[in-house]
């Protein structure tokens, strides 16, 4: 028998892939991540607004002391520095026996006749690291519209925090901690903040250090009762007992005692 013929294969072609430009994708990124900030061309639709852009009002104090609600997001940005916000951890990936690790969105589904509705939940935090923070929720069908909802909510959520040295452990009056003891509640959580001494750290669960550390709040001490893995009823429970710090009613004589601040630190040195 003659031995069979080799068959030539055709040498392929080498593909040639043409390098993806990573300056497009970090832009693309970049707009993504971006939080909405104010521009030239706010024009304000409330009447607090147009006095924020004129300059009738040129603290964000002046709103809180006379009340008014804040329902635009370009006056917190207008009126407060430094401002940084944060994603909370309130969700959670799939995992073997509920083991998936922790993540920024919260994922629900609805079963509908046209099949499964999916939505996703966003948290924010929103502060200065100098008295003044806030939360805010957002929802949608998509990740980022929650993630800018939520963003944009914190800062019309936006409160002020009463902060001092209440501790007898250290003779420090710096307010880097809280006058007195205080307990906020939502659902079946219970958190209870309690003063510590300078140096001491934040001694709370991680989510709940992201918003204190952002209210400008830097040693504390914390017990928890309840449900505390639903994560949504522990941060709206921490948020009532930071707006207890406030209604609660301070003789003068202690305020010096505890060396309670209201607001801004940079604000009354800028003062003095």
């Amino acid at each position: 028998m003659a031995p069979p013929k080799k068959i030539k294969r055709a040498e392929e072609e080498p593909v040639v892939v043409e390098p993806v430009e990573e300056k497009k994708n970090e832009e693309v990124s970049k707009e993504i991540e971006e939080v909405p900030r104010l521009h030239a061309d706010w024009k304000p639709i409330t009447s607090l607004g147009r006095r924020v852009k004129d300059g009738e009002i040129t603290s964000i104090d002046q709103i809180f002391d006379s009340g008014l609600p804040i329902l635009e997001p370009q006056i917190v940005d207008t009126l407060v520095s430094h401002l940084e916000d944060d994603l909370l951890l309130v969700g959670q990936a799939k995992g073997k026996f509920g083991g998936g690790q922790r993540r920024i969105f919260r994922q629900t589904q609805k079963k509908t006749k046209e099949g499964n509705k999916i939505k996703f939940t966003t948290v924010a935090v929103v502060g200065n690291r100098d008295g003044y923070v806030g939360i805010g929720i957002g929802k949608s069908g998509e990740t980022v519209p929650s993630r800018d909802k939520a963003r944009r909510s914190a800062r019309l959520g936006l409160i002020r925090v009463r902060r001092g040295s209440g501790t007898w452990e250290s003779a420090s009056r710096e307010p880097t901690s809280i006058p007195f003891a205080v307990m906020g509640r939502c659902g079946s959580v219970r958190i209870t903040l309690m003063p510590a001494p300078k140096g001491k750290g934040l001694c709370v669960e991680k989510e709940c250090a992201k918003i204190l550390a952002l209210a400008g709040i830097k040693d504390i001490w914390s017990k928890t009762q309840g449900q505390t893995k639903t994560k949504l009823n522990l941060i709206y429970a921490l948020m009532d007992a930071l707006k207890k710090l406030s209604e609660v009613k301070i003789q003068p004589g202690d305020i010096p005692k505890l060396g309670i601040l209201e607001g801004s630190l940079r604000n009354r040195a800028m003062g003095e």
